[in-house]
C-alpha cells in the first residue's frame, strides 16, 4: 500500500496511507474471505472510515479477526439480514450472524424508512455481530433528517455495583440529532470507563492504562491491559453506568428475541463459536413531528452556543459531541495514519 507525506509527520509507530488504495486492499481481502463485491466495498469504507475519525479501536484492528470467523463459518457470507416480524413503524431482523455493519446498516434504513412514514421507527436484530463504532448508524440517520439511537449488547464484563463477577457488557449506545451546519451532532459512548478496543490496542502497544479503566479477575484495580483482558472492565459513573448497560442490554435482547446477557459470546473467543449480540436501531424524523428544518437550524444554533461558551482555565477550546471524530475524519480524507503493526498484519493477510 503506498505511503503518503502530504501532512505534517505522522505520530511514531504510525505510517500514512493512500485512502483510495487501501479501501481496494481491504474489500479484496473480503473478497477472497466469500463477501460479495458490494458487500466487500461497504465493510472497507466502514473500517478505513473509523480510522480517518481516529478510532483505530474500531477500525482494521479487527480485520484479522472478521476473516478468520468468516473461514470457521461463525460469521456469515450473507449481505442482507432477513426480516422476520414488520408491523407498522417496529421491525425485526435476523442478521444470521452475518457481519454487523451489514446488518446494521440494513436495519437503520429501514428503521428511517419508517420514520418517514410513522414518525418514528425501530428495528431490533438478533444473531448479529460487532458492528464497529455505533456513532455511523445515527450519522446515518441524520443524513435523512432523522435524530438516531444505536446500541448493542456485548458479552458480561463488567460487575454490579459492589459485585466480583461479569453480568454486563460495556454495551454500546450512540445519539445523533441532524443540524444545518455539518456535522450531525453525535454521541457515541460505551459504558465501561474505557472501550475494550482501546485496552486491546494499549496491550498490543505494551502501554498502561489508566487505573479507574478495569479490574483484575480478583477485583483489583490495574493498569496492565492484558490484566484487564483477563478481568472485568468498570462502568463509566460507576452504579449508573451500570444501570444503562443493563437497561441497554434488555432492549436489545428481549425486542428482537436475541441473546443477552451470558448468552452473548466473546467476541475474540472461539472463532467457530458466533458471537451472537443482539442491536436496537430508532429513527425519528424531524417532518413528521412538523419540526422539519427548524429542528436543524435549532440543532446547530444549541451548537454554536457550545462553542462560544466561556473556557475553563488552560482549555485551548470547547467541542461539541463527535466534533473531533468529524474534523479527523475532514484531514484525513485522502490519506489516513495507520498503525505501523495493522499494516503489517494487513500486509501478511494480503
Amino acid at each position: 500500500m503506498t505511503k503518503t507525506t502530504d501532512r505534517p509527520a505522522p505520530a511514531a509507530g504510525k505510517a500514512r496511507v493512500d485512502v483510495a488504495e487501501l479501501k481496494v486492499n481491504v474489500a479484496g481481502l473480503f473478497q477472497a474471505a466469500g463477501l460479495p463485491e458490494t458487500a466487500a466495498r461497504a465493510m472497507a469504507q466502514a473500517l478505513v472510515e473509523a480510522e480517518q475519525q481516529g478510532l483505530g479501536s474500531h477500525g482494521l484492528m479487527h480485520l484479522p479477526l472478521y476473516l478468520d470467523r468468516l473461514k470457521a463459518g461463525s460469521v456469515s457470507t450473507a449481505d442482507r439480514a432477513e426480516l422476520v416480524s414488520d408491523q407498522g413503524a417496529v421491525a425485526v431482523l435476523d442478521a444470521r450472524h452475518m457481519l454487523g455493519h451489514l446488518a446494521a446498516e440494513q436495519a437503520m434504513a429501514l428503521a428511517v424508512e419508517k420514520a418517514k412514514s410513522f414518525g418514528i421507527g425501530a428495528v431490533a436484530v438478533r444473531h448479529g455481530f460487532h458492528f464497529g463504532a455505533a456513532g455511523r448508524y445515527v450519522r446515518q440517520a441524520a443524513e435523512a433528517n432523522c435524530i438516531g439511537i444505536a446500541m448493542s449488547n456485548t458479552k458480561p464484563m463488567m460487575p454490579a455495583p459492589g459485585g466480583a463477577e461479569p453480568l454486563v457488557g460495556n454495551n454500546p449506545l450512540a445519539i445523533g440529532i441532524p443540524s444545518a451546519d455539518q456535522p450531525a451532532i453525535v454521541m457515541d459512548m460505551a459504558t465501561s470507563e474505557g472501550a475494550l478496543g482501546k485496552i486491546r490496542m494499549a496491550a498490543r502497544a505494551g502501554q498502561p492504562i489508566p487505573p479507574t479503566w478495569a479490574v483484575t479477575a480478583d477485583g483489583e484495580a490495574t493498569t496492565d491491559p492484558d490484566a484487564a483482558i483477563r478481568g472485568m472492565l468498570l462502568p463509566t459513573g460507576g452504579p449508573k453506568g451500570f444501570a444503562l448497560a443493563l437497561m441497554i442490554d434488555l432492549m436489545c435482547g428481549l425486542l428482537s428475541g436475541g441473546a443477552s446477557g451470558a448468552e452473548v459470546r466473546p467476541l475474540y473467543g472461539d472463532v467457530a463459536v458466533p458471537n451472537d449480540c443482539s442491536f436496537l436501531f430508532i429513527a425519528m424524523h424531524a417532518g413528521q413531528f412538523g419540526q422539519g428544518a427548524a429542528l436543524p437550524q435549532r440543532a446547530a444554533a444549541a451548537r454554536g452556543r457550545l462553542l462560544a461558551s466561556k473556557r475553563a482555565a488552560g482549555a485551548e477550546r470547547v467541542v461539541a459531541p463527535g466534533q473531533r471524530k468529524w474534523e479527523a475524519e475532514q484531514r484525513q480524507q485522502d490519506s489516513v495514519d495507520i498503525d505501523e503493526t495493522v499494516l503489517a498484519t494487513l500486509a501478511k493477510l494480503g
